[in-house]
């Protein structure tokens, strides 16, 4: 390999970490702190967070941008050795290189595909990453002294025995991969991630301006009737979700604090409803795109949770797994979390209700998911510090806050 080859590999691997640590970082945040927008979050299409809490985002609960850097680590560790290694080593390098930009290109391209054609956006980090990656591609394949891909096995064996003599060489992949297998294991959890998130945003103070103004504008809006049932609640709470929808999930657990707080002040004052709108057409005719396909499962398995009084068990779970969800899964969570054995037996009748609430969903204008109505009225880019503003001024014009 040429030392212009061996620079490009250097400056690429360098410029695709840079951007998988941004990502990382990025995702991190987003998860830490719900309603956290990036830098590359300009709008509904050119967007970081669409393709980040989308299932494709993460690998069982770890960011791909995880992989992304652990990816170029390796190929860095791997330039490294081809400059610092024995010459055996250095003649393989190109070699490996290409077989390790060969995978990286493959997953490139399922990424690419996943973004721009099923979720429809543009991640600006998820781009650099792939340019990196193909930029790795082309130059390890245009490489005059890469040996035949017949030798890699051969070579391989016979270059771990050159490291093993080399303490010093060998030390150093072992850091890096004790590293990574480390990284991978140890990430926070997701779940854990999203609670701690909700609980400090829940937590912060609203301003007697913000309030008055809110309540202003809360006037002007126009108010719809649902028929649920009130129980005597004076302030009921419409939610229509999908148990794939990354902001549904956020919602969850963001929502949970709020409704904690006015049970405890105002015992069965606040009434939350659940709807189901899925994103898959198997059960919602309006969705055109295969965009989940696991929503009509899940909205399932949490009302056969439910009947066995296990729905928030079964829902907190499915939420805190989004990136993993399948109709396997979802069954299996369901067999586990609430004993449901026949599923595939009482899914038919099931989903019927399921298309109710989406029928009901089309009557009042709901398009995407989460919508929430307090009292009729709709709101839209719904956080918790506005479900809060609203229940606390329903709740006081009812007469139970003063």
């Amino acid at each position: 390999m040429s030392s212009v080859s061996r620079r490009l590999v250097w400056v690429l691997a360098l410029c695709g970490l840079a951007a998988a640590l941004t990502s990382l970082y990025a995702h991190y945040q987003m998860l830490a702190q719900p309603g956290y927008l990036s830098f590359c979050d300009i709008n509904e299409t050119v967007s970081c967070q669409q393709a980040y809490l989308s299932r494709f985002g993460s690998v069982r609960g770890v960011p791909v941008a995880l992989y992304g850097v652990i990816f170029f680590g390796s190929v860095l560790v791997l330039a490294f050795l081809g400059e610092a290694g024995p010459a055996p080593v250095r003649e393989s390098m190109p070699l490996y290189l290409f077989a390790a930009a060969t995978v990286g290109l493959a997953v490139t391209l399922y990424m690419a595909y996943a973004a721009f054609f099923v979720l429809k956006a543009v991640c600006l980090m998820c781009l650099a990453t792939y340019a990196a990656v193909i930029g790795l591609f082309i130059v390890s394949g245009l490489s005059r002294s890469m040996p035949p891909m017949t030798t890699l096995p051969r070579r391989l064996f016979g270059d771990l025995r050159e490291l093993l003599a080399r303490p010093a060489l060998l030390s150093i992949v072992i850091v890096f991969l004790a590293g990574a297998v480390s990284a991978v294991a140890f990430f926070p959890d997701e779940a854990s991630l999203r609670i701690r998130g909700a609980e400090q945003r829940a937590a912060q103070p609203v301003t007697s301006d913000q309030r008055s103004e809110f309540e202003r504008f809360w006037d002007t809006q126009p108010r719809v009737t649902i028929p649920v049932p009130s129980d005597g609640a004076a302030v009921v709470i419409v939610k229509f979700t999908d148990v794939q929808c990354p902001q549904c999930g956020v919602m969850f657990f963001e929502m949970r604090p709020v409704l904690a707080k006015y049970q405890a002040q105002f015992p069965g004052a606040v009434k939350m409803i659940t709807k189901d709108y899925p994103l898959q057409r198997e059960c919602n005719s309006s969705i055109l795109q295969p965009y989940h396909t696991a929503a009509c499962e899940g909205a399932v398995a949490i009302r056969l949770a439910r009947q066995r009084n296990k729905g928030d068990s079964l829902e907190e779970y499915l939420y805190s797994h989004q990136s993993t969800l399948s109709p396997a899964s979802v069954k299996n969570a369901a067999f586990v979390i609430a004993g449901i054995q026949d599923f595939d037996l009482q899914y038919p009748r099931v989903i019927g209700e399921v298309k109710a609430d989406v029928g009901l969903a089309r009557l009042l204008g709901v398009s995407a998911t989460p919508t929430f109505f307090v009292n009729g009225v709709r709101i839209l880019a719904a956080s918790p510090q506005t479900m809060d503003l609203a229940i606390a001024y329903e709740l006081k014009k009812a007469g139970k806050i003063r």
